[in-house]
Order: C-alpha cells, then sequence, then structure tokens
C-alpha cells in the first residue's frame, strides 16, 4: 500500500495563509497611527495587543514541541503517525518567536512603563525596590533572549533528529536503541528548558509583572496549562484537514479520540488551576491579592472572566466528555476552534484588565493582529510539511502507532 508522503500547499490555503498575515500587517500599522501615537492609555492599548497576540500564539505552537517531547520521554508510540504534523507546527517558534522577542525587549528599551512599571521604580516603593533584583531591564532582555533562543535551538535539534532515519532502510535493534536514547537525551533538555521557562519564569516576567505588586504562585502553571491545551487543539486542527486533503493515512478514528481525550483532560486540568487561584486569593481576602481579581470579578471584565470559564471549561466538559464526540470531526473542529479561542479570550483579560482596568477594549484592532498570527502559524506549518516526508517511516515506534487502540 502506498502513502501519500509529500505535501502539496493547496492553492486556496496559501491564499488564506497570506490574506490574514496581510490582515495582520494592515492591523499594525493603522493600530499604530490610531494609538501608537495618542496618549498614554492608547500606547498601552497598541503595545498590550501586540504583546497578548504574540505571546499567546508562541506559546500554543511551542505547545506542539512540549507534546513531542513529552510523548518521546514517555516512550509513547500511538503519535507517531501524526508527529511530523507537531513538528511542522512548531516551526512556526521561530519566527514567531523573533516577532515576540522584538515586541518584548522594545518594552524594555522604550521604557514603556504603562505596560511594565517596575521600569521606572519609585525609590520609595518598597515592594518593587525588593523585586529589583529580578524585575529589571537587563534581566529581563536577557533571560527573554536565552529562552528564545533554548527554544528554537532545541526545537530545531529534535526536528533533526527525527529526520535522521528517514532516507535510510529500516533500523536494526541496536541502532533502534541508539536513535530512541538520542531522541530522549534531546527530548529531555528541551523538557528541562522548558520547565524552567514556560512552567515558571516567563509568565513571571512578560505577563505577571504588568502587576508588579501582585503575585500568584499558581500564575506560571495556569499560563502552562491554558497554551498547552490551546496547542493541542491546534495539533488536531492540522490532523483533520489533512485527512480530509487525502493524507496522513495511518491516523484513524482512535488516535484523533485521544487528542480529544487530551483537550478534554487538559480543560479539566486548566479549570482546577483557574478554581485554586481564584479560591485561595478570593478565601483569604488580603487586598494585596485581591485587586489582581476586583475589576475583573466586580468590575468591567466581569462579563469576559466568566464568559472565559464557560467556553474553556463547560463547553469541553458537556460536548467533549462522549466518548463519540471525541470521534467525530465535525465536534472536534468546533471545539479545537472554540478552545483556541477560548484561551485567547483568556490571555486578552490576563493581560488587558491589568493595563486597562476601567474600560473593556476589544475591537477590529485584536482580531486583525490575532489574523496575522494565525496566517503567520498557517505559512509556517504548511511550508514545513511540504518539505519532508509525512511519516516516519523508519521509526521503531512506528508499528506502534499504526496499530494503535485506545
Amino acid at each position: 500500500m502506498s502513502f501519500r508522503e509529500q505535501f502539496e500547499i493547496p492553492a486556496k490555503y496559501k491564499m488564506w495563509s497570506l490574506i490574514l498575515m496581510a490582515v495582520g500587517l494592515v492591523s499594525i500599522l493603522v493600530g499604530y497611527f490610531i494609538y501608537g501615537q495618542g496618549d498614554e492609555h492608547a500606547v498601552a492599548r497598541f503595545w498590550a495587543v501586540l504583546l497578548y497576540n504574540s505571546v499567546y500564539f508562541l506559546l500554543i505552537v511551542n505547545a506542539a514541541m512540549f507534546f513531542i517531547c513529552a510523548t518521546t520521554l514517555a516512550m509513547g508510540g500511538w503519535q507517531m503517525s501524526f508527529r511530523r504534523v507537531a513538528e511542522a507546527i512548531s516551526t512556526a517558534v521561530i519566527p514567531i518567536g523573533i516577532i515576540t522577542g522584538v515586541i518584548l525587549i522594545a518594552l524594555v528599551v522604550g521604557h514603556q512603563h504603562h505596560i511594565y512599571h517596575w521600569i521606572t521604580p519609585d525609590p520609595n516603593d518598597h515592594i518593587l525596590m525588593g523585586k529589583i533584583g529580578f524585575l529589571n531591564p537587563t534581566f529581563f532582555i536577557v533571560w527573554t533572549s536565552l529562552t528564545l533562543l533554548g527554544w528554537i535551538f532545541l526545537g530545531a535539534k529534535m526536528r533533526s533528529v527525527s529526520r535522521e532515519i528517514d532516507n535510510g532502510g529500516p533500523l536494526s535493534a541496536e541502532q533502534g536503541k541508539k536513535y530512541i536514547f538520542k531522541n530522549t537525551i534531546w527530548g529531555s533538555l528541551y523538557l528541562v528548558w522548558f520547565g524552567l521557562t514556560v512552567a515558571s519564569t516567563v509568565p513571571w516576567l512578560w505577563f505577571m509583572s504588568i502587576d508588579a505588586h501582585w503575585y500568584s504562585t499558581m500564575y506560571s502553571w495556569y499560563t502552562f496549562a491554558s497554551s498547552f491545551v490551546a496547542g493541542m487543539a491546534l495539533i488536531t486542527l492540522f490532523v483533520i484537514y489533512l485527512k480530509n486533503q487525502g493524507y496522513l493515512e495511518l491516523v484513524n478514528q482512535e488516535h484523533l479520540h485521544d487528542l480529544g481525550k487530551f483537550m478534554f483532560a487538559f480543560s479539566v486540568f486548566w479549570t482546577y488551576l483557574w478554581f485554586s487561584q481564584y479560591m485561595l486569593i478570593w478565601y483569604a481576602n488580603i487586598p494585596e491579592e485581591t485587586v489582581y481579581f476586583k475589576h475583573r470579578v466586580q468590575g468591567p471584565y466581569r462579563g469576559i472572566f466568566f464568559l472565559n470559564l464557560i467556553i474553556n471549561f463547560i463547553a469541553p466538559l458537556l460536548i467533549l466528555m462522549r466518548r463519540s464526540s471525541k470521534r467525530n470531526y465535525t465536534l472536534l473542529v468546533f471545539m479545537s476552534v472554540l478552545i483556541i479561542f477560548g484561551h485567547w479570550i483568556d490571555f486578552y483579560q490576563m493581560v488587558i484588565a491589568s493595563v486597562s482596568k476601567e474600560h473593556v477594549e476589544l475591537g477590529l484592532f485584536d482580531f486583525g493582529v490575532a489574523a496575522g498570527f494565525i496566517g503567520l502559524i498557517m505559512w509556517a506549518t504548511g511550508n514545513a510539511l511540504s518539505k519532508h516526508s509525512l511519516i516516519n517511516r523508519n521509526h521503531p515506534f512506528l508499528k506502534e502507532s499504526i496499530i494503535h487502540h485506545t
């Protein structure tokens, strides 16, 4: 039996990716003239929209590489039939990482204190002065640069190792062991770096420091859960798209079922973190902690804050709980889009509600910038899929994926 191993980018796919990128570019240019040159509030809105969009889409494409490395260390084989899809998505870390790095460094170098108040701390502010060893421009720029370079380098190395055996024949038992060991070593290095960045410091620096007087020990895990479940939804969308185009013949309902289980499980995990962070702060009722939730729960962001819970928990719980739902292409596509949108809204309120506490500002500018990043993901992923085989033909665990049954 022959398989379609080489993806050919359809003309409509290429056209829509270019259109969306153009929409994003125009939105940024128009947004700069409308907001970027206005008063401090308008400038804050311009940079905040760029900040949450760039970081959100960077983290969800980076989640694809986290998925690869986590399943590699777990000695999983079920994902091998669509691993190249996750690898292709992870290539978008390079362009989006560069864009995000430019935005983050520009915020600090440009002294955008209306976003990051700690850039110009008041010497009499004992809280900020106590955090100055961590919240300072030099540390921010150096750690941000190292974070992005680590993600790009280690991700590229994992993709390179994956392609090493494409052009040879089947591996012997000894060669297979060495190859799996090499995968495991590089996967573990990536996961360590991921733990030091996404699971700890990066969300503190990039997002939590907007509210520099407030902190939450659960913030990084909350950010990770939000971006990972959206990343799994993104992988699901591309897998179903390729299946509908006649590719990925080895992917069946069992694999889609497991992707649906990932979305279901991590939607519940995100909710656990959402509730735990909110409940502990609500219960303690300490002014220094409740200040973060005051305008989100009782102020203008109340509707968005609880809509967030409905989209990201109630909908996945009710729809993805059933076995049949996780095997239905239409429902999986619907839930994938809903989850990606829902967590985009989550990142919106995480940033904008801290920058603009009195007014909810969600408009064409926000959606236009998001469209640009979506187009960039489509372009980068499609380009990567077209360059290499869609099947890890000689991987020792490929048979496990072929016979996978839940």
